[in-house]
């Protein structure tokens, strides 16, 4: 009996061996599949143990897990990168978005029609006007119906004393008050803006208390007027302000005209002479633009000036831009300003 219990016994042992690892796999397996049967419903348990025992890819769902966390900060990678985008072009360019570039020290662009504000910078800061000073001058030269056929002579009453400005039109030229008013505004001739106040009824005082009555009926209190040529500093106004000169200037056919025409010769009555005289304005001769108004100005004190009404895209504009550095400056600005209000849809937006 002996041999047998003891070769039992070998094959008791043997088994121990070959079954003990088999049983530690089991445990796991069981383990496994508890696992994915608590994190699958009751009824695809046979299905989900069906796809283990097929694929026997267990990290699947990991991966799942780590393509949607991927995919949710692609998206705010490229949310993210649209904002810079679009903050880096703002800063590059502004010129194409929401501002104009312009370099004038103030500014303002209102639609004519709406009075809405399309762009404005420093828009209520006083400062002298130069000869923008003439729309003013025309106006109450033009309310008071005098005969613009009747010859005006340039006189010394006319010359500039405050800043001794030259002139070509000479002491005894003799010229219409249509012409003497055409020079005023489209060559912003001084001795033919200061003649004009001086044969209004009543004389220069006369004319200047009305200038000041017109600025107030006009709102425009920001606004004071102490000539008709705009050679004083004291003459001053706010871009705001002068958004109702241009308006109301806007209105009357003579200052229409007369601020948009190119060039205007004549024959001295002195020395038989042809006269050429242009605007000091560019633009207007320019086919890029449709101005309906145009007046420029400049002293020292004011810097270099303009002021327009246009129609841009369609929509009836008042541009005031004052004090620049340099006449081209404003040119360019008046520039800068059309190319903004025809390709900015910003701009558009605000022209309505």
């Amino acid at each position: 009996m002996k041999p047998r219990i003891s070769g039992l016994c070998a094959v008791l042992a043997a088994f121990a061996l070959v079954a003990a690892p088999m049983a530690e796999a089991a445990t796991q397996n069981a383990q496994t599949s508890s696992k994915t049967a608590k994190s699958k419903p009751a009824g695809k348990q046979t299905v989900a143990k069906n796809q283990q025992k097929k694929t026997a890819q267990p990290k699947k769902p990991a991966i799942k897990v780590t393509v949607r966390k991927q995919s949710n900060v692609s998206r705010q990678a490229i949310a993210n990168a649209r904002q810079e985008v679009r903050v880096s072009r703002a800063v590059a360019v502004p010129s194409t978005l929401e501002r104009p570039g312009v370099q004038s020290s103030a500014a303002l662009i209102v639609n004519e029609h709406s009075g809405e504000v399309i762009y404005e910078k420093n828009a209520d800061a006083q400062m002298p006007i130069a000869s923008i000073t003439k729309l003013m001058t025309a106006m109450v030269t033009l309310d008071a119906h005098l005969p613009m056929n009747e010859l005006i002579t340039i006189s010394e009453g006319d010359v500039d004393m405050l800043k001794h400005t030259s002139s070509r039109l000479s002491v005894g030229t003799s010229l219409t008050r249509a012409e003497v008013l055409l020079l005023a505004l489209m060559s912003s001739e001084n001795r033919a803006a200061a003649a004009l106040s001086r044969t209004y009824p009543g004389g220069r005082d006369a004319f200047i208390r009305k200038m000041n009555e017109k600025a107030m009926q006009l709102g425009m209190r920001g606004s004071r007027f102490y000539d008709s040529t705009g050679l004083t500093p004291s003459n001053v106004s706010t871009p705001r302000d002068l958004v109702q000169l241009v308006k109301a200037a806007h209105r009357y056919p003579e200052i229409h005209q007369f601020s948009t025409s190119s060039e205007y010769r004549f024959m001295s009555n002195l020395n038989g002479r042809e006269m050429v005289y242009r605007n000091t304005n560019p633009l207007v001769k320019s086919d890029d633009w449709d101005i309906g108004l145009s007046k420029t100005g400049f002293i020292n004190e004011a810097g270099h000036c303009i002021v327009l009404q246009a129609t841009i895209e369609g929509t009836p504009v008042v541009m005031i831009l004052m004090d620049s550095q340099g006449s081209y400056t404003r040119i360019g600005d008046a520039n800068r300003v059309k190319k903004w209000l025809e390709t900015s849809p910003y701009a558009k937006l605000r022209a309505g």
